[in-house]
């Protein structure tokens, strides 16, 4: 895998959606694969699950942000994180601990080329992880599909960040999550 196609990914899917059904394993001529894709007006964040032949390495969850200008999007950048144990098993809120778990979070600036250094307005994201009972999140009017996995992104463009629902088939709401607040550690088991 190389940053090119990565990105060019990350354009597809910006362009596309994300596959219906989400992938959940992966291609031989690929090692990461597409996990959530979330936009906001001209705010996105694209996430992966990487995992790197012959072992040895544990998989790991990378977030990359972009900004829409004059029609395109450009890449901001992102970083990430070790991946949750058997990352794409998809696990109950008894052995989560709860609903809703925020496990990595990002930040990139999205006007660096401003000629004085105050001033920054920044694209920021979450990445969660939902119980089994989960089947829908609610971010402010946005509604994000739950995959079969339970990896969802969240970005924002405000200084404060959204409120997060995690909801139940029926509609009802089992949790909340303040994307403000720091991050909760989820069970060893998770």
């Amino acid at each position: 895998m190389n940053d090119h196609e990565v990105h060019e990914e990350c354009l597809r899917l910006l362009r596309d959606g994300m596959p219906d059904p989400a992938p959940d394993t992966f291609d031989e001529e690929r090692d990461f694969l597409p996990l959530g894709l979330d936009m906001d007006g001209d705010v996105a964040v694209v996430t992966f699950l990487h995992q790197w032949g012959g072992g040895g390495v544990d998989p790991f969850i990378e977030g990359r942000t972009f900004h829409r200008r004059d029609g395109e999007w450009m890449g901001l950048g992102g970083g990430g994180g070790s991946a949750p144990y058997e990352p794409l098993v998809r696990r109950s809120s008894g052995e989560m601990g709860r609903y809703l778990y925020k496990y990595g979070t990002g930040r990139t600036v999205r006007n660096a080329n401003r000629l004085l250094p105050w001033g920054a307005k920044w694209v920021n994201e979450a990445r969660l992880r939902a119980s089994a009972e989960v089947t829908r999140v609610r971010v402010g009017k946005r509604f994000l599909h739950v995959p079969p996995h339970g990896h969802i992104v969240v970005v924002w463009g405000a200084r404060r960040g959204p409120v997060v629902e995690a909801l139940a088939a029926d509609g009802s709401v089992l949790d909340t999550l303040d994307l403000d607040s720091p991050a909760v550690p989820a069970r060893s088991d998770a």
